[in-house]
């Protein structure tokens, strides 16, 4: 048997910078300014920071001064809702239980917004939460993922705004996984704010953005300088930038291609299933999208699988890996209803553009031969792979 290269799945995590990103991000390695100064050197910097601009409000149907550049996703996601949170006297935080940490870290409310067990959040229940903090003197300040993170499932955020719009509230949308993935517009949305973040299609990592609709409450968290309109003050970062723009030109362009993985990720999660028939692939049942998978065997660890995949070849993780080095109890998966032990059984597997055409069905033959290894009741099921030679 040869040697297989590595297979990367996990783009949820950081995707593979793309060659036009690091092409982008060199040549502006190689100049001197900055963006703020008005000399020729910093007027070539400026234009790099304003090209960038002007690529992701076009990938948000967003006007270019309605964008403001951060050091990554998780300010781009603090920096709008510490912005009404300091502007807004009444402003009341609502999220959902399977916001991002950066998210679910600033709410206050003891009981978040629940999930249904596929995975898409209860609409009911967040009409009712809104108008009661409206009765309450309070301005409600929803904060809803589009695409969650751990399952890909998206989120109905054009719903959830008439509800939070209606009782006179404001929608923040956590974009990061949606951007490059499915379509992402702010006038459909019909979102207040909405945060990006570069290294999730292939951009630079360290580099993020967030919107802000014209009229909507703000209020600067990082002042000093004044730069970004005022929403952000501090040199911004000229090659990371371009390498961003860059980057959400790619990801626009291949978006087919990113659609057209859902087929290849069907055809892996029937196999796994064949391989191992107790086996739950999370959010099923709701829409998701293309490059994503989260399943797991209840009583097989997920750090077990970790680390058995890593070391035939692929690069899979246990949940969020921005929140700790450690595999921890998905809250995602338990908010959706699954047991402790299930949510400790599961793993995710996400693709992206650089994913080879047999990856998928690869990733699904190495599952296999790890679980068997781990499980050995699971042995007799290899045959239902086809007998694929790795």
């Amino acid at each position: 048997m040869s040697p297989m290269a590595r297979i990367y799945a996990d783009y949820n995590a950081t995707a593979p910078l793309r060659p036009e990103a690091k092409a982008a991000t060199l040549r502006a390695l190689e100049m001197t300014g900055n963006p703020s100064s008005v000399h020729t050197e910093g007027r070539k910097a400026r234009a790099l920071v304003e090209g960038a601009r002007d690529a992701v409000a076009a990938a948000i149907g967003a006007c270019r001064d309605d964008i403001a550049f951060t050091s990554g996703g998780t300010e781009a996601v603090q920096a709008p809702l510490r912005g009404v949170l300091r502007s807004v006297a009444n402003a009341q935080l609502v999220v959902s239980s399977i916001e991002h940490d950066a998210v679910s870290a600033l709410a206050e409310l003891p009981k978040a917004w629940p999930v249904k067990a596929h995975g898409i959040v209860d609409l009911v229940w967040l009409e009712a939460a809104v108008q009661t903090l409206g009765a309450d003197g309070k301005q409600p300040l929803v904060s809803l993922m589009l695409v969650n993170n751990e399952t890909g499932v998206i989120q109905p955020v054009a719903e959830a705004a008439e509800i939070v719009h209606a009782a006179g509230g404001l929608i923040h949308c956590d974009a990061i996984q949606g951007l490059g993935k499915i379509d992402v517009s702010v006038i459909e949305l019909d979102v207040d704010y909405l945060s990006l973040s570069a290294h999730k299609i292939g951009g630079p990592q360290g580099v993020g953005a967030f919107f802000v609709k014209p009229g909507a409450p703000f209020s600067a968290v990082q002042t000093g300088g004044g730069q970004e309109f005022g929403r952000r003050s501090g040199t911004e970062n000229v090659a990371g930038l371009a390498g961003f723009g860059a980057a959400v030109e790619a990801a626009m362009r291949d978006l087919p291609k990113y659609t057209a993985l859902a087929t290849q990720r069907d055809g892996m999660e029937r196999a796994l299933k064949g391989s191992a028939p107790t086996l739950r692939i999370h959010g099923e049942g709701a829409p998701r999208v293309a490059g994503v998978s989260c399943f797991g065997v209840e009583g097989l660890p997920s750090e077990t699988q970790v680390m058995g995949l890593d070391l035939a070849g692929f690069a899979v993780s246990a949940g969020s890996a921005c929140s700790s080095g450690k595999v921890k109890t998905s809250r995602v998966l338990t908010a959706m209803g699954e047991t402790e032990a299930m949510a400790r059984s599961s793993i995710r597997v996400s693709f992206g553009w650089d994913t080879g055409p047999t990856d998928p069905v690869l990733m699904a033959v190495g599952w296999a031969r790890m679980a068997s290894r781990a499980r050995p009741e699971l042995a007799k099921s290899l045959a239902t792979m086809g007998g694929t030679n790795v």
